[in-house]
């Protein structure tokens, strides 16, 4: 059993993909979220700036499913410069302090819109 996760509080989809699935009501699968606003501009031309509103994104999307940042139990964080990974790494740390969940950071060769940061997650309801 799944669910479609959508949410005015997050930018809406790029492409033929949902925001987030619920799956079995207990599996939260959130899409990988680019520093795009609500209104779709990017968001900041900076790491910190790109990477703040990313998670502001993913944060948007679990919360309209009951869930939070403290439900996250795995991320996949994706670069377009692996040099950006501190910068990266210190505002993402603002978010996870106390339920640090499982990651994998690659850096890759292009991301949607040339941004700098992409970040998918999945997270579990209790």
């Amino acid at each position: 059993m799944k669910k479609v996760i959508e949410t005015e509080g997050a930018p809406k989809p790029i492409g033929p993909y949902s925001q987030a699935i619920l799956a079995e009501g207990k599996f939260i699968f959130v899409s990988g979220q680019i520093p795009l606003t609500t209104e779709g501009n990017i968001a900041g031309d900076d790491i910190k700036t790109q990477t703040r509103q990313v998670i502001q994104n993913l944060k948007a999307i679990l919360e309209s499913a009951g869930a939070s940042l403290d439900n996250v139990v795995k991320t996949t964080v994706y670069l377009s410069d692996m040099n950006n990974f501190s910068a990266m790494n210190e505002v993402y740390e603002e978010f996870f302090k106390e339920s640090k969940p499982a990651r994998a950071a690659f850096q890759v060769a292009r991301l949607p819109k040339d941004v700098l940061v992409e970040i998918e997650a999945i997270a579990v309801v209790e």
